[in-house]
C-alpha cells in the first residue's frame, strides 16, 4: 500500500458500494437513508446518471439553518452539482490532493458513465497509515538484521 496505488486497488479493499438517491426524492429521504446507513453523503442520480451529491452539510446549511421543511424539498434543490470525480486509475496522491485543493471529503470514482464506488478522505487516511505501517515494520526488520536478503 502506497500513495502511488490506484483508487481502483483502493476500492477493491474497501469495496465497491456507493449509496445514492433519486434526484426527485425529498432531503429527508436522503437524510434517513444516511443515517440508516452511517454515511455523511450520497451519490444523486437520474435514470442511473450521476448529477451531483448530497451531504450532511447541504442539509445544515441549505434546510435546517434556513428554516425549510426536509419533507418538502427535493434533493436536486440543494445538492452539490457539478460533482468533482476520479477514475479508477488515479492514484491516492492525486485524489488527496484533489480532495484536499477542493475542500471536500468525498470523490465518486466512475468508469466512464458507470460508478464504480464512493472514496472518502477517511479511506485514503486508512491506506496511507497502512503504507506507512508496512514501511516502518520493514525499516525495523533491516535494522534488527532479520531482513530478508
Amino acid at each position: 500500500m502506497k500513495l502511488a496505488d490506484t483508487i481502483g486497488s483502493v476500492l477493491a479493499h474497501k469495496g465497491f458500494q456507493a449509496l445514492q438517491v433519486e434526484s426527485e426524492a425529498t432531503v429527508y429521504e436522503a437524510v434517513k437513508q444516511m443515517a440508516a446507513h452511517q454515511v455523511g453523503s450520497l451519490l444523486v442520480t437520474e435514470d442511473g446518471q450521476l448529477v451531483g451529491m448530497i451531504t450532511e452539510r447541504d442539509y445544515a446549511r441549505k434546510v435546517a439553518l434556513m428554516g425549510k421543511r426536509s419533507t418538502e424539498i427535493q434533493v436536486r434543490d440543494i445538492m452539490s452539482s457539478p460533482v468533482i470525480f476520479v477514475g479508477p486509475d488515479h492514484t491516492v496522491d492525486q485524489c488527496m490532493a484533489l480532495m484536499t485543493e477542493n475542500r471536500i471529503r468525498h470523490l465518486p470514482v466512475l468508469q466512464g458513465d458507470t460508478i464504480m464506488g464512493l472514496i472518502s478522505i477517511g479511506d485514503l487516511v486508512k491506506w496511507i497509515i497502512s503504507a506507512q505501517d508496512g514501511t516502518i515494520r520493514l525499516l525495523e526488520s533491516y535494522i534488527n538484521a532479520s531482513y530478508p536478503a
